[in-house]
């Protein structure tokens, strides 16, 4: 069975699932799956308080090992819709390229892999393992009913992946650029200094609390976390927000918060940087409340047997070797790293989440060429786990 890379990116295209809405994304994936095989699961997962969201596992064959494509159907929103030169969610094709939001990140890519693992059937037949798709519509959002939850459910049926290919896009100018093998992790930090409320010409009745929040922030500034090591850059910690509240010039406030991010790699853990934040606000002395939250820790996947077939199929079909890369923000391989090794590789990133998203076809139909030497070298390079 045949199936165009183009068509089915400007099928899936044409299903406006903004997060955390499927838009009948997921539908289009399984009619193109179902045909070629898989047994595909639609698992729907709603914690307290978060939308509910729709989730695909999809599985050919059931021997070992399993060789997963993880991706995500669900796009940013459009933005200003009279912005765009095409609708958004036209699939329209001008000049060789395909333009409409996701065509990037990631529905372009998901198109890429099922035409790929059509056409190793049509000409291998069945793999001498298993095929499977991690398919979520909850990256773009929260990211608490997809993937993660996806992975639980999949622990608890005794289901394991073996080796895991995400097809986010991870070059930066052209395709065959840049194999993401790790992510710095994210942690947050919200701060709150507590003081007393009182009037300016009489500090003495008061206690402001904004000269101890910004020497707490300062002190977490002043040097860098560290300088990078082989596989990742260094640490940064950006202040995102300062906020007080205080309307008016002759009231010293009762409190004032603030907001942090650190991108870590993997000289730290969460739990290593909130200990150094606190011990840092406590140098400082006052009341404080610290709230702090990791989306995902860094993670490496060395290279070994894995990053090596991917680079070997994108090197055979572009003619360049890629570059091994830690770096940019998160994706749900945070999530799969505990599953199995994974690495990252899709489009050209140049024009996600902007006006005018698109791939260009070459680029499109070059995945699926990639994409399919991964399948045909996978099998023999990555083992099944014990």
């Amino acid at each position: 069975m045949t199936i165009d890379p183009i068509a089915l990116a400007q099928a899936l295209i044409r299903r406006p699932s903004v997060t955390p809405e499927d838009g009948g994304a997921l539908g289009v994936l399984e009619e193109a799956l179902t045909p070629l095989g898989f047994a595909c699961q639609r698992l729907r997962f709603e914690e307290e308080g978060t939308a509910p969201v729709e989730n695909l596992y999809a599985r050919l064959g059931t021997a070992g090992p399993n060789f997963c494509f993880a991706g995500h159907t669900d796009v940013v929103p459009p933005g200003d819709r009279k912005a765009w030169s095409v609708g958004p969610f036209a699939a329209e094709i001008h000049n060789g390229k395909l333009y409409g939001r996701g065509a990037v990140d990631m529905k372009g890519a998901i198109a890429a892999f099922v035409a790929a693992v059509a056409r190793d059937l049509d000409a291998s037949g069945p793999p001498a393992g298993s095929i499977s798709l991690l398919i979520t519509g909850d990256e773009e959002g929260v990211a608490v009913n997809g993937t993660k939850k996806v992975l639980d459910w999949m622990r608890e049926r005794g289901e394991r992946i073996d080796a895991c290919v995400v097809g986010e896009p991870t070059n930066p100018k052209a395709l065959g650029d840049m194999i993401k093998i790790g992510r710095r992790g994210s942690f947050t930090g919200y701060l709150t200094v507590y003081g007393a409320q009182g009037h300016v010409a009489y500090p003495h009745l008061a206690d402001n609390p904004l000269p101890r929040l910004v020497r707490m922030l300062d002190a977490i500034t002043r040097a860098p976390l560290d300088q990078g090591n082989e596989h990742f850059q260094p640490s940064n910690l950006e202040v995102t927000t300062i906020d007080v509240g205080n309307p008016a010039n002759n009231v010293i406030p009762a409190q004032g918060t603030a907001t942090f991010n650190i991108r870590f790699n993997d000289m730290h853990s969460a739990a290593s940087l909130e200990a150094w934040v606190r011990e840092t606000f406590d140098a400082v002395g006052g009341a404080y409340d610290l709230r702090c939250v990791c989306s995902g820790d860094s993670f490496l996947t060395p290279p070994g047997p894995l990053p090596e077939t991917v680079a070997d199929a994108v090197e055979r079909v572009t003619g360049k070797r890629p570059e091994y890369s830690t770096t940019g923000g998160t994706s749900d391989a945070r999530f799969i790293k505990d599953a199995c090794p994974v690495v990252e590789f899709g489009l050209v990133g140049q024009t996600m989440h902007k006006v005018d998203e698109h791939v260009a076809l070459d680029d499109l139909l070059r995945l699926t060429d990639i994409y399919g030497a991964i399948i045909r070298d996978v099998f023999a390079r990555i083992p099944a786990r014990p």
